[in-house]
């Protein structure tokens, strides 16, 4: 499974103060952090009230890749921000993110085309987040056909049914997972799939066991990536367990260690 890391974001105090600052150093020992403990893909998210997002967006981008060598992945609502981050980029990125709406897709597939970006696209739209597994899916079909069109292969689209949190929307929990079994059966190749993690267990107690439970059940029913912590190092076990048990991954005895 591909490991999405969430920590560099300036929601975090220590990053905002990080950007704030301009502190290279804390910003390139946390990536360096995050991909020993086993990030494939970096997210980089300038936090919320930038005034400067695209600057501050090209700094951190510049400031990641000079210390790993990993996808980034290009996380903010604002469409100058999120050219500056693709732009500034040495390699594909993965834009973070599109909806179903057709502004958003008017803006953000054609720029994923230009740059032979990866895109996530959230199954939510005008209406907001659907209530069922159907209606998830039918948005997934609306946008992967959207990007199909503009010459985006299926392979670099990732799917977000967009999981809510259990102590507000407990029986969205279940749709989600059948959402995930559905994505597979949209196109041959299959887009992948996403979620953010820690969205399960907002606002409840025992955080750490919802979001690692809810992993192992949405990594059986084919869950390709998501965005967490893996500094988490119980969480990464989940990760590396369940990829020996759903046949993903060769057993050895020292599975955890590899």
């Amino acid at each position: 499974m591909i490991v999405i890391s969430e920590r560099i974001n300036g929601l975090f105090t220590s990053v905002m103060r990080a950007i704030d600052s301009k502190d290279e150093k804390f910003i390139q020992d946390l990536a360096v952090s995050q991909v020993e403990a086993g990030a494939g893909i970096l997210d980089i998210n300038t936090g919320p009230g930038v005034d400067n997002a695209p600057e501050i967006m090209t700094w951190l981008v510049k400031t990641v890749q000079d210390a790993v060598d990993v996808q980034l992945s290009i996380d903010t609502p604002k469409m100058d921000a999120m050219e500056a981050g693709v732009k500034a980029a040495n390699k594909k990125v993965l834009i973070n993110s599109t909806t179903a709406e057709a502004d958003k897709m008017g803006v953000l597939f054609p720029m994923a085309a230009e740059h032979g970006s990866d895109i996530i696209c959230l199954t939510l739209d005008e209406k907001g987040i659907p209530n069922d597994a159907n209606s998830r899916c039918e948005l997934a079909m609306v946008m992967v056909a959207q990007a199909m069109e503009l010459g985006i292969d299926t392979t670099r689209i990732y799917l977000d049914p967009l999981v809510l949190p259990v102590g507000a929307a407990q029986d969205q929990g279940p749709k989600v997972l059948e959402a995930l079994s559905m994505f597979k059966a949209i196109a041959d190749p299959a887009p992948k799939s996403v979620v953010g993690l820690s969205n399960v267990s907002n606002n409840t107690k025992e955080r750490s066991l919802l979001n690692r439970a809810y992993l192992a059940m949405l990594m059986a029913n084919g869950l390709d990536s998501a965005i967490m912590d893996p500094n988490d190092g119980e969480l990464m076990a989940i990760v590396k367990a369940s990829e020996v048990l759903l046949n993903k991954k060769l057993y050895a005895d020292d599975f955890l260690r590899a």
